[in-house]
């Protein structure tokens, strides 16, 4: 099977989507002349015209609106936003629009709209750029939210994000557009809200999603030397959330941890820790550990960052707390 980036991946999926559909179509800053600002789409103005791929001036509120009329008439846009923190713009658009007018119209308009973009931290690009907007979006009824962490599983989830009916936000990261994996050439497609085992065990679940799967597969992988066999998952949606994967990988391993970079206070990892304590209290043998980025905005400084982000030696230390392992 070849490897390519997970740049390449979401555009053979953009690609191979418009190829069959002449509806769907990619507008955002830059994502025609300059070929993305992050060179997702390179090349898919040559191939599809300016009509269908089309640049934008620096008005997500705008924009983001256009997309969502023209979903409401028949067509299928991919929003692109530089970074999601910019889609703050035009977040009233997206909560009071496009996630409402399903059940606002009583059925009778549907939003087959994907907003996507990077989310959470790039490097020092301190606090306004570098925020996490997953669990903001998975608040919302009328959403379903994706964040893919591999090359394989983004191109898999955003063709199916495009044909889904109803809107779509899907999060990416910077510090993955360069990341490769093995993708196969042939058609695929991965069902939006089924979370994916990575890693059997039998001493602990770890869950995650997004590039923080980095930080999980190394912890797993440096527990694993020490004899404590991880059970990992990776969400790959965070609306809707799959719980029965974590729920029955939790009663197998009577342990829980959960990492997440975003602020701890109404996290994902929060939702999860109620509802396995919910439906799976009787199989825990210790507390719900989580590992969060800080609860403070995010700082310029590299050895800041450095303290504010999950790490593996975080999520080793919760693990032998959960296991009773002595520090």
């Amino acid at each position: 099977m070849r490897e390519i980036q997970f740049r390449e991946a979401l555009r053979e999926a953009m690609q191979e989507e418009m190829r069959k559909d002449e509806n769907i179509y990619l507008m955002g800053e830059e994502v025609a002349e300059y070929n993305g600002a992050y060179k997702v789409s390179q090349g898919m103005l040559d191939e599809f015209g300016a009509k269908r791929v089309i640049d934008t001036p620096i008005s997500e509120l705008g924009f983001a609106g256009i997309g969502i009329g023209s979903a409401m008439n028949g067509l299928k846009p991919v929003i692109e936003f530089m970074t999601f923190n910019f889609s703050l713009v035009a977040i009233d658009q997206i909560i009071n629009g496009a996630a409402k007018i399903m059940s606002m119209s009583g059925g009778q308009f549907s939003v087959p709209i994907v907003f996507r973009g990077p989310t959470g931290n790039a490097g020092m690009l301190s606090s306004q750029h570098s925020q996490c907007f997953e669990n903001w979006y998975a608040n919302c009824p009328g959403l379903k939210v994706v964040v893919p962490s591999n090359p394989y599983d983004a191109k898999g989830l955003l063709k199916s994000a495009i044909l889904d009916p109803d809107p779509v936000i899907f999060m990416e990261s910077e510090l993955m557009y360069g990341d490769k994996g093995e993708v196969p050439e042939e058609t695929y497609y991965i069902e939006i809200g089924k979370a994916n085992v990575t890693k059997e065990g039998s001493d602990v679940t770890l869950v995650g999603f997004g590039k923080i799967m980095k930080v999980v597969n190394a912890a797993a992988a440096e527990l694993e030397k020490e004899g404590i066999h991880a059970e990992v998952i990776d969400l790959r949606t965070v609306r809707p959330i799959d719980y029965a994967t974590v729920i029955n990988s939790v009663k197998k391993t009577n342990r829980l941890v959960i990492v997440e970079e975003s602020w701890p206070l109404g996290s994902i990892a929060t939702e999860i820790a109620f509802k396995v304590q919910k439906d799976a209290f009787d199989y825990l043998d210790a507390p719900v550990l989580r590992i969060m980025g800080g609860d403070v905005p995010l700082p310029y400084a590299p050895t800041l960052i450095q303290e504010y982000l999950p790490n593996p030696e975080r999520v080793i230390k919760a693990v032998k707390e959960v296991m009773y392992v002595s520090k």
